[in-house]
């Protein structure tokens, strides 16, 4: 069962805004390229670069604690690591985040932003290495199933902005909800190799209108409603590298065989009187 790569996004601040892109080189143990490799501490989240460990989104500036965060838009130059930030009624500003004055310009942009909505104070922070400030600790690359965006959607008789899911990469032809069942699975995704992780379990940041960002749906409820679970989209590892690109076939694990049946056994010859 094959499908083919609709869309390319990294999120290069965690929680900000996505950025298409044409192509992406995977590889075993290293990130998603240029994604969730920013956050933004809400308060004192405990992150320490030089011992990187799992830090819970709550700790961070993310759409599941405020939504005005995608009022903010974003694009972050990697070759030159620098972030241009803008929104309604605020200044255009550009920032440098490998530099400490840049981290402290947005953040201090960022402050003004939120006001209230934010715990404080607001620090800029970097993963190291191929660490990514991911949801879940193993969830390297995240990947959403349109059909099942689809679905959803005619339940809730709303077209549901697929943004709202924040996936690496976005799938079309394969049924709907079918990535729910592929768990240890394995996957061709474009040229590169991977194993499906685990399903994700989605949380109040799909209830957001990433255009106007105000929280709108009830996207959690609606799946609970509909499906008995909280699932849309899974997580894989990368097990094998290649790059992956626009139009690409993302195939789906074979169904295995069923078991052929035993052959019939020949009639016992009947005993001779």
């Amino acid at each position: 069962m094959s499908g083919h790569v609709a869309a390319i996004f990294r999120h290069p601040v965690k929680g900000f805004t996505p950025e298409p892109l044409q192509s992406v080189a995977l590889a075993p143990g290293e990130g998603f390229p240029h994604d969730r490799a920013w956050a933004v501490e809400n308060g004192p989240s405990g992150f320490d670069p030089a011992a990187p460990a799992f830090v819970p989104k709550q700790k961070f500036t993310v759409l599941a604690q405020i939504a005005k965060v995608a009022a903010a838009r974003t694009a972050y130059d990697p070759e030159t690591s620098t972030l241009h930030v803008q929104a309604p009624g605020a200044p255009q500003i550009s920032a440098r985040l490998s530099e400490p004055a840049g981290r402290e310009a947005f953040a201090a942009w960022l402050t003004q932003l939120l006001g209230e909505d934010a715990q404080g104070p607001l620090r800029v922070v970097e993963a190291p290495g191929a660490w990514r400030f991911t949801d879940h600790p193993l969830g390297q690359v995240s990947i959403v199933n349109l059909a099942s965006v689809r679905d959803l959607s005619l339940r809730l008789g709303v077209e549901l902005d697929p943004l709202r899911f924040r996936a690496n990469l976005y799938v079309e032809g394969w049924p709907a909800w079918a990535e729910n069942d592929w768990t240890g699975k394995a996957l061709m995704v474009g040229w590169a190799r991977a194993q499906v992780f685990k399903p994700i379990v989605r949380c109040a940041a799909t209830h957001v209108d990433p255009v106007t960002a105000e929280r709108d749906l009830d996207v959690c409820k609606a799946l609970f409603d509909n499906y008995g679970h909280l699932h849309c989209g899974i997580y894989v590892r990368v097990t094998s590298a290649g790059p992956v690109g626009l139009g690409d076939a993302v195939t789906a694990p074979a169904e295995e065989p069923a078991d052929p049946p035993e052959p019939a056994r020949p009639p016992e010859p009947a005993a001779t009187p």
